[in-house]
């Protein structure tokens, strides 16, 4: 007997915060062999070769496209996120680098009033505010423990926000596969070019870790749009953080790091401010539904 879809999807999402971790685990390890610049190249690459046999297969949806242009401009500020967070991965503390990934939601809402011209009334400003808190908290400027790279993970985080408001325009007309395939079309040979400037040829174990990144985050990808596609993103992204203690455990047993207390409560206060923008958006997307059926109903919309 088939899983309830809630289930499904709360599985999905599950896998896929597993694979994201293992992916950030082992771009820490390949940093210890190669620059960063050379791990983004790889990940992409393995990543696209990890993709290829599943969305060319017989049967498969079309993956022809209108939007190369958008997707071209999506995959170069994609790129400058990756290389921003792969840096974070490699020199910061796991967990304070994924830490301040969870950011990304609040740099998100601003971005879609910027951006896409939406409406954000003040319950939700407040959630960012004191999401904004929490990440001062962890960065903590001014004082001894401050330190230049976590601006770094920072802007990263506002990259993948703006990342994440390209592909909202994108899946409108094109479908969630085809937005993977185009961006990791792109993303080898643009990830290439800096890369040349500091290639050093990987050797032995260095392998092992360099497809790994690529193979987890083909994975985490592929199981993250399936999971918001056959579930609410309230009630799903809870979910997504338990990469923290996942990280934070391999962070601990491969790398002698601890988690220091601001970063507990930094990371707490953005949880607890995702968590209830994810609330109120689900919240205003069923209202909306509800007061304008037939629109919602229209497809591609």
């Amino acid at each position: 007997m088939p899983l309830p879809t809630p289930i499904r999807a709360a599985l999905l999402m599950l896998g896929s915060t597993m694979a994201f971790g293992m992916m950030a685990v082992a771009i820490r390890l390949a940093t210890a062999y190669v620059p960063t610049l050379e791990v983004a190249f790889f990940r992409n690459a393995f990543g696209l070769l990890a993709l290829l046999p599943i969305l060319l297969r017989p049967g498969h949806a079309s993956l022809r496209t209108r939007q190369l242009p958008r997707y071209f401009l999506r995959s170069v500020i994609g790129l400058g996120s990756m290389l921003c967070g792969f840096w974070a991965l490699g020199h910061l503390p796991l967990t304070q680098a994924v830490s301040l990934s969870y950011s990304t939601p609040l740099f998100v809402t601003i971005a879609a009033v910027l951006w896409l011209g939406e409406t954000v009334r003040m319950r939700r400003w407040g959630a960012v505010i004191i999401g904004f808190i929490g990440v001062l908290v962890i960065v903590r400027p001014g004082s001894t423990d401050f330190t230049p790279g976590t601006l770094i993970a920072v802007l990263a985080a506002v990259l993948s926000a703006l990342v994440a408001i390209q592909i909202k325009q994108l899946t409108r007309i094109d479908g969630a596969d085809t937005v993977v395939f185009y961006t990791y079309v792109f993303w080898v040979p643009l990830s290439l070019v800096p890369a040349l400037f500091v290639w050093v040829w990987p050797s032995g174990i260095a392998w092992l870790w360099l497809a790994a990144t690529g193979m987890f985050g083909t994975l985490g990808q592929l199981l993250w749009t399936r999971a918001l596609r056959l579930g609410e993103v309230s009630a799903l992204t809870p979910i997504s953080f338990m990469q923290l203690p996942l990280v934070a455990l391999f962070g601990w047993w491969l790398f002698d790091e601890s988690l220091d207390r601001w970063t507990i409560i930094g990371v707490g206060i953005i949880l607890g401010a995702n968590a209830y923008i994810a609330h109120r958006e689900a919240l205003l997307a069923r209202r909306a539904a509800t007061q304008s059926p037939t629109a919602a109903a229209k497809p591609g919309e």
